[in-house]
């Protein structure tokens, strides 16, 4: 059975668990990056996401308040979570030819329980 062309996993974050905002010294920071890429990959192996192939990944924040945010901050957790993918068997690596990072987006939903999802979806844009 082949994987699906897109896929979504849900993470019951409130706030990215890493941003470029966050002060915290490099052991703390790196003990996130190993649980989150534990994670992502965890996640991706359940769907049966091995052997994916070149795909472009999304990370979504869905919040409830109209807060300012910026949406390059939760970069450092679209990194953690995509090098979980690779950990996973997605893609050998996370170079551009072989897996699309956009920019984080952050999606406003009054009626939503904040989280984070990561859409990954088969294929890489040309050019």
């Amino acid at each position: 059975m082949s994987a699906p062309d897109r896929a979504t996993i849900v993470f019951r974050y409130e706030r990215p668990p890493l941003s470029e905002n966050y002060t915290m010294g490099w052991r703390q920071k790196s003990r996130w990056v190993k649980s989150l890429r534990r994670q992502a990959a965890v996640e991706a192996r359940s769907l049966g996401l091995a052997g994916f192939g070149p795909c472009t990944v999304t990370l979504t924040w869905f919040v409830k308040t109209r807060h300012k945010r910026d949406a390059e901050n939760p970069v450092p957790t679209l990194k953690a979570f995509c090098d979980g993918l690779v950990d996973a068997g997605l893609v050998p690596d996370d170079t551009p030819d072989l897996m699309h990072k956009r920019m984080p987006v952050i999606h406003y939903d009054p009626t939503c329980t904040p989280h984070l999802e990561l859409t990954i979806e088969r294929g890489v844009p040309s050019g």
